[in-house]
C-alpha cells in the first residue's frame, strides 16, 4: 500500500518551522498538487495573530523542489500585497534569494510575512475615519509588541481589536525550572466598533487572555477586570489592569513555595512520593497502606491552595475492573481543614483523615468486584 509522504526538502523546512518557530504554529491540512498525488507539497498554515488566527497556505511544487513556495494569504487579505512597492516586485524578501537547502528559510519568511502583515493593518486601521480610534492609536503606539486587526462587512469597517501585551516581566524566567517552550504572555484584547457616531462613546469590550500553558502557575479566570470609568482611554485603563496583575502573579509565584511545604510535610507520614511535580508542586503521589491492603494516594493542588484543601484520590494496586484498570475513589475533598494550619498539621490531619478513609475504600474495592 502506498504511503503518502512530504519531499524531504519541504519536510525539513515544516519541521523546522514548527520546531523552532518563536509562537505556535499548527499544519491544519495538507495535500498534493503533484502529478503524483502521493507526494505532500501544499500545506495550510494556522498562524496566531492578535488573539485570533489567521491562515496562509504555502504552495510548493514537488516537481521542482528547488523553487520557492508560493503563499496564499486569507479572502479577506487580498489587498495584502507584502512584496509590491507600487509596480515593482520588491528585490529585498525572503523569496528573492531562496535556498530550499536551508531548513530555517521557511521559518524566516513566515516571520518576515507577518511582521509586514502586523504593519499592513496598522496602516489600514491608520485610515479609518474615526476620531476616537485615532486618539486611542496614538496613545498606545508607543507600546511593543500591539497587534491589531480591522473586521468589515461589505467593505465597510465594523469594528477594531488590539491585542496589547500586558507587564514588562518575563514570566518565563519567575518559576525556577519551567519547561515552557513559548514565552509566555498575557495580553489584553480590547475591542472598538468604528464608524458609528455616539453622544457618548461605549465601553469597548475587554479580556483577558494568557499563554495556555501559563495555566500551571496562575489562572486569569480568576482575574476580574476593573470597570471601564466614563471618559477613560486604553492607556489609562492598562496602568490599572497591570498592577492588579502584577501584584496577582507575584502572589501565585509565592504560593508555589507554599504548596511545596505541604508535599514535604507529607514525606515524614506517607515516605517520600513516587511521583511529584518539582516545578509548580501541583501534584504529589505517595504509597501507602493499610494492613496488607496497599493503594497510592494521589494529591492534586489547585491554584488556590491553601484556600481550597488539596483534591485526593485513591487507587488500589490490589484490585482492577472488568478491563484490567486499577479501582479509583471519587475526588475526596470533603476533610477537616484549615488554611491557617502550619504545613506539617495538614499533613497529620490528612494523614488522620486516610486512617479511616482507606478502610471505607477497601471494602468499595470489595464490592466492586464481586
Amino acid at each position: 500500500m502506498a504511503i503518502d509522504t512530504v519531499p524531504p526538502l519541504i519536510n525539513a523546512q515544516l519541521t523546522y518551522l514548527i520546531t523552532h518557530s518563536p509562537f505556535p504554529v499548527k499544519v491544519e491540512q495538507m495535500w498534493s498538487g503533484s502529478k503524483n498525488p502521493r507526494l505532500l507539497d501544499r500545506f495550510t498554515l494556522v498562524i496566531p495573530y492578535c488573539l485570533d488566527y489567521i491562515r496562509w497556505d504555502v504552495i510548493y511544487n514537488a516537481m521542482y523542489p528547488l523553487a520557492a513556495p508560493d503563499v496564499i494569504f486569507g479572502p479577506d487579505d487580498e489587498s495584502f500585497q507584502p512584496y509590491f512597492g507600487g509596480n515593482e516586485k520588491s528585490s529585498k524578501n525572503g523569496l528573492a534569494d531562496w535556498n530550499s537547502k536551508d531548513p530555517a528559510r521557511l521559518l524566516a519568511l513566515i516571520l518576515e510575512l507577518r511582521a509586514a502583515y502586523v504593519a499592513y493593518q496598522r496602516r489600514r486601521i491608520g485610515e479609518v475615519d474615526d476620531e476616537r480610534l485615532k486618539f486611542e492609536i496614538s496613545t498606545l503606539v508607543s507600546r511593543e509588541g500591539i497587534e491589531m486587526y480591522m473586521s468589515s462587512i461589505n467593505d465597510k469597517p465594523e469594528e477594531v481589536k488590539f491585542a496589547v501585551p500586558l507587564l514588562d516581566i518575563d514570566l518565563n524566567k519567575l518559576v525556577a525550572g519551567s519547561t515552557w517552550r513559548h514565552p509566555q504572555k498575557i495580553r489584553l484584547q480590547v475591542i472598538f466598533p468604528v464608524g458609528k457616531k455616539y453622544s457618548t462613546p461605549p465601553a469597548p469590550r475587554l479580556k483577558l487572555i494568557s499563554s495556555a500553558e501559563l495555566k500551571a502557575l496562575y489562572s486569569i479566570e480568576d482575574f476580574k477586570l476593573p470597570s471601564w470609568l466614563e471618559g477613560m482611554c486604553t492607556a489609562e485603563y492598562l496602568i490599572i489592569v497591570e498592577e492588579m496583575l502584577e501584584s496577582q502573579i507575584k502572589n501565585a509565584v509565592s504560593s508555589i513555595e507554599t504548596r511545596r511545604k505541604l508535599i514535604m510535610a507529607l514525606a515524614p507520614i506517607f515516605g517520600r512520593p513516587i511521583e511529584a511535580d518539582p516545578v509548580f508542586c501541583r501534584k504529589a503521589t505517595f504509597l501507602a497502606s493499610s494492613g496488607v491492603f496497599t493503594f497510592l494516594v494521589h494529591f492534586s493542588l489547585s491554584l488556590q491552595f491553601p484556600k481550597q484543601p488539596p483534591a485526593i484520590i485513591l487507587q488500589s494496586s490490589q484490585h482492577f475492573n472488568s478491563y484490567g484498570v486499577p479501582i479509583k475513589s471519587p475526588n475526596l475533598t470533603e476533610y477537616p481543614w484549615s488554611p491557617r494550619w502550619e504545613p506539617s498539621k495538614m499533613a497529620d490531619r490528612i494523614f488522620d483523615f486516610l486512617v479511616d478513609e482507606s478502610l471505607n475504600f477497601k471494602k468499595y474495592c470489595g464490592q466492586l468486584i464481586q
